[in-house]
């Protein structure tokens, strides 16, 4: 029996190579703006003639991320959360900038991008993942013809079971109810905004201590997106909400860093208050 020192081909010698993904070919298009010697497009506007001095930033934000003029009620509910979540203290993201400026003193960028840097799924992004959660909460009653309470009962012990957190309730300080989320959802009835998103959450927050078998308070993590998703907002650009804001807060604390710096001070309360608990040099 004779043997072959060549392979057998796997394939036909005629066969081409498999296309590169799409991902990588040279088209591609934007419906973003276009950019002329002249004029500016944004979205299908003028950026001079229709939109410089005729829009808030707010209802221009929105206008960009929809290609849509905003209703009023969606850039009251725009305005409402961006003020609600854009100042909070001294948290992490704030204390991250104003560190990263005291060592960088000429980079307020690379200080403002360390505090957005730290913006996440605990702090911040909880809005993009609470909104999502209330997504499936409906999409699964509309689907199995269950209702809501049900729903919200079986996500919650799902949660629960599997040791996940919830987005959206409990805060480290605002123990009695975040006073931010209050407001927010009242002002969603006052301006009749609130809708199945918003019940969804509320009906969530119902079930949570009979779950729990204790009271874990929504926060503004929860608030913002029920209302934002109720106004017609983008549940896409979820997490973009609390960035933006939190951008505005940031140069705040850092123009103040300028005058009143407390960068440093922040890294010496670290030390002070870490203790060491590696092994002892032995020399």
């Amino acid at each position: 029996m004779s043997t072959s020192s060549t392979p057998p081909s796997t394939s036909s010698t005629n066969s081409s190579p498999a296309p590169a993904s799409k991902a990588f070919s040279k088209g591609g298009s934007t419906h973003m703006a276009l950019v002329e010697l002249d004029k500016i497009t944004v979205r299908g506007k003028d950026l001079c003639q229709e939109l410089i001095g005729q829009y808030s930033f707010t209802a221009y934000f929105l206008f960009l991320l929809t290609g849509e003029m905003p209703s009023e009620k969606l850039i009251k509910a725009a305005d409402a959360t961006l003020i609600a979540i854009a100042e909070h203290g001294l948290v992490p993201s704030v204390q991250a900038a104003r560190m990263t400026l005291a060592a960088a003193p000429d980079a307020m960028q690379g200080a403002v991008a360390a505090g957005l840097l730290g913006c996440g799924t605990v702090i911040l992004g909880a809005s993009e993942t609470a909104g999502h959660l209330l997504i499936d909460i409906l999409k699964e009653s509309h689907a199995s013809n269950r209702s809501l309470k049900d729903v919200c009962k079986t996500q919650l012990e799902h949660l629960k079971s599997n040791k996940l957190s919830l987005p959206g309730f409990g805060h480290p300080t605002h123990k009695n109810g975040d006073p931010r989320a209050a407001k927010l959802l009242e002002l969603a009835h006052q301006w009749g905004l609130a809708g199945e998103h918003i019940k969804a959450l509320e009906t969530l927050a119902q079930e949570v201590p009979g779950v729990y078998g204790r009271v874990l308070p929504l926060n503004v993590s929860a608030a913002i997106p029920a209302l934002l998703l109720d106004a017609g907002f983008p549940a896409g650009a979820l997490r973009g909400v609390p960035l933006l804001a939190r951008t505005g807060s940031l140069i705040a604390h850092l123009l103040e860093e300028q005058s009143k710096p407390i960068g440093f001070k922040l890294a010496n309360a670290a030390e002070e208050g870490i203790v060491y608990d590696g092994p002892l040099a032995k020399i």
